[in-house]
């Protein structure tokens, strides 16, 4: 087993040491969802607290599930919510990806629910699972937590105001949500929208963080501008499994003929 601090420190790893990190997006409570995401061999899983149906007791479980098996889960939240920020990074989430960020105020307010003073504002407990159930010291726990601190996902998905370099500098990732993107823009012409990501992309390089966004499939990748792209989405459990479902669809015809 894995502790979450190793969990994060190889998602760090891999984003430095120029090694894509390939997940997906976990709208289902089933535990064998990330348990399969592993075994397939994805880097890490992200679940949504967003779009699905998830409660915050299907992300915990997810989440410890996620630790048993040795693969990283974030979880996507819509807004920062402290003390739900804190119960999820106590139980082993590996860190937080913020949906729709637009000012570098929001992502300070990310930082602080998610680091320890004095560089954020977190509330300390040692009853939880990642500090052990107070079996570690606290000392030692902030320690550990500082060396190896949440992963902090930004998502762009609308304008953003303010410099964009200056709102994803601090995270680990800027992350481009293509679909939200696109969609505020106007579902603008592919040369627009392509202008749009690669300012993305720009801003996480002046900022020296790691560039991310979201792919239907693989292959869509370099078409959406994320070539260059270390943190990858793609797709969900839920759109592989109406995809898987579909296909099956013309053999049962043919069979049934």
């Amino acid at each position: 087993m894995r502790t979450v601090h190793r969990l994060r420190r190889q998602v760090r790893e891999g984003l430095t040491g120029g090694r894509r990190q390939v997940g997906i997006f976990v709208k289902l409570a089933s535990p064998d969802v990330v348990e399969l995401a592993g075994r397939a061999g994805l880097d890490l899983v992200v679940v949504d607290l967003e779009h699905s149906t998830l409660t915050e007791r299907d992300a915990i479980g997810l989440v410890r599930h996620a630790v048993l098996c040795g693969i990283p889960a974030l979880v996507r939240l819509p807004e920062v919510d402290a003390p739900l920020v804190a119960r999820l990074l106590e139980n082993g989430a590996a860190g937080i990806q913020l949906s729709t960020l637009r000012s570098a105020a929001e992502a300070a307010r990310l930082r602080d629910a998610c680091r320890f003073a004095p560089t954020g504002a977190r509330s300390v407990s040692l009853a939880n699972r990642a500090a052990g159930f107070g079996s570690v010291p606290l000392a030692d726990f902030l320690r550990i937590e500082a060396a190896d601190p949440p992963l902090l996902v930004g998502q762009i998905e609308t304008r953003v105001d303010e410099p964009l370099a200056e709102v994803v500098r601090g995270l680990d990732v800027a992350f481009v949500g293509t679909t939200d993107l696109a969609v505020s823009l106007g579902l603008p012409p592919p040369d627009v929208m392509a202008d749009a990501v690669g300012a993305v992309g720009a801003a996480a390089a002046e900022a020296d963080v790691a560039f991310g966004g979201w792919a239907g499939a693989l292959a869509d990748a370099d078409r959406l501008g994320l070539a260059t792209a270390s943190y990858l989405l793609v797709s969900s459990d839920l759109q592989l499994l109406a995809h898987g479902l579909g296909a099956v669809v013309p053999v049962a015809s043919e069979e049934e003929a």
